[in-house]
C-alpha cells in the first residue's frame, strides 16, 4: 500500500515522540543527556532514512517513470513533516510542560563539557615534557574553569528557540542530502539506443 508523504510524515512524528517519551520516562536519570544524544545520533537517523526509503520505494514500485523531482519530494516531505512537528513538540514540552527535564538536560550538558575538558587536559598533560608547555596548559585550564562555576552556568540554556532552530537547520541538511541520494538512485534512467552501423 502506497501512503502519501504527509501520512508517512505523521507516522515518523508519532514514532519520534514515542522514542522521546520512552527515553523521558525510563532513562531520565543521570545518563539522560547521554542517552538522548545517542538516540539523536543513531536511532532517529535510521528511522528517518527508513521512512524516506519506504516512501520512495513504494512510489517507485507503482510507477514506471519516476523523475528526480518525484523521488526527491517523496523522500524529503515525510522527513520534513516528521522532523518539524517533532522539534516543535519537544521544544514545547521541555520549555512549558516539564521545565525540570530541561534543567536536567542543561545541567548534564554542562557537566559533559566539563568532563571533556578535564579529560583533554589530563591527556595533554601526560604527553607534555617541557615545563613551559605544562605551565601554559595549566594556565589555559584554570582560565576555562570559571566558565563552569554555578554562577556562570546559572543562565546557560541549550534548549531555547534559537538553539532548536539551529538543531533543525543541521537536521535539514541531513534530509536534503539523503533526499538527493534517493532522488538520484530511484529516478528512471532514460536509455538511448544507438542505431547500428552509425559510423
Amino acid at each position: 500500500m502506497t501512503k502519501s508523504p504527509s501520512t508517512l510524515g505523521i507516522i515518523l512524528f508519532i514514532a519520534t515522540m514515542i522514542i522521546f517519551f520512552v527515553a523521558y520516562f525510563f532513562f531520565s536519570g543521570i545518563n539522560y543527556f547521554e542517552i538522548s544524544l545517542k538516540i539523536n545520533a543513531f536511532v532517529l537517523p535510521i528511522l528517518y532514512a527508513g521512512g524516506a526509503f519506504w516512501s520512495v520505494k513504494s512510489f517507485w514500485n507503482k510507477n514506471r517513470v519516476v523523475s528526480f523531482k518525484d523521488a526527491f519530494s517523496r523522500a524529503f516531505v515525510p522527513m520534513f513533516i516528521g522532523g518539524i512537528l517533532s522539534i516543535f513538540s519537544i521544544y514545547a514540552f521541555l520549555n512549558f510542560a516539564d521545565t525540570d527535564a530541561k534543567k536536567l538536560l542543561n545541567y548534564q550538558y554542562v557537566q559533559r563539557q566539563k568532563t571533556e575538558l578535564d579529560t583533554e587536559y589530563q591527556s595533554a598533560r601526560k604527553i607534555m615534557k617541557h615545563q613551559k608547555d605544562i605551565d601554559e596548559l595549566d594556565k589555559k585550564y584554570q582560565e576555562r574553569l570559571p566558565s563552569f562555576s554555578p554562577e556562570a552556568i546559572k543562565g546557560k540554556d541549550m534548549l531555547t528557540a534559537s538553539h532548536f532552530s539551529g538543531y533543525f537547520a543541521a537536521i535539514l541538511i541531513f534530509y536534503v542530502v539523503l533526499s538527493v541520494f534517493f532522488g538520484a538512485f530511484f529516478r528512471t534512467r532514460t536509455v538511448y539506443q544507438e542505431t547500428e552501423n552509425q559510423e
